[in-house]
């Protein structure tokens, strides 16, 4: 296999897979960015809307409209940052948690099932090699 048919065969299943889940978020009745944000917050960690956008390749703009929607329904609390003048902290509300749970449990059991017939930790490492791969590559012809 040459790197054009690799990549040609990359970017299909890649957007296959991403097709996937904006059909899962389909099906369960919510547009596909609020689904990843709320897989995105619903690893119990503590997020800012600027990491999100920048972990998620999600558009500011996107991440603020939803997470303003979020904190209208009560999903969420924006939080100040101490010593960020513009940047807020994310909390998924107790009724937030019980709403992405619901949304993903289903996704979560897929993807435990998916990752326990096919996958290991070294497909990721292979893309993230992958990835860091055109980046570096990408530097190098621009220079």
């Amino acid at each position: 296999m040459n790197s054009k048919t690799f990549f040609y065969e990359f970017g299909r299943v890649l957007y296959k897979i991403d097709g996937f889940y904006a059909e899962y978020a389909k099906n369960s009745g919510v547009k596909e960015n609020l689904l990843w944000i709320l897989y995105a917050l619903n690893d119990n960690k503590v997020h800012s809307q600027k990491e999100i956008c920048e972990t998620w390749d999600l558009p500011r703009s996107t991440v603020n409209t939803i997470m303003k929607e979020l904190e209208s329904d009560s999903y969420v609390e924006l939080v100040q940052i101490k010593g960020q003048k513009r940047e807020l902290e994310v909390k998924l509300t107790q009724k937030g948690k019980d709403y992405a749970s619901s949304l993903l449990a289903e996704l979560y059991e897929i993807e435990r099932k998916t990752f326990n017939e096919l996958l290991s930790k070294d497909v990721i490492d292979k893309m993230i090699e992958v990835l860091n791969g055109l980046r570096k590559n990408l530097a190098v012809d621009h220079e």
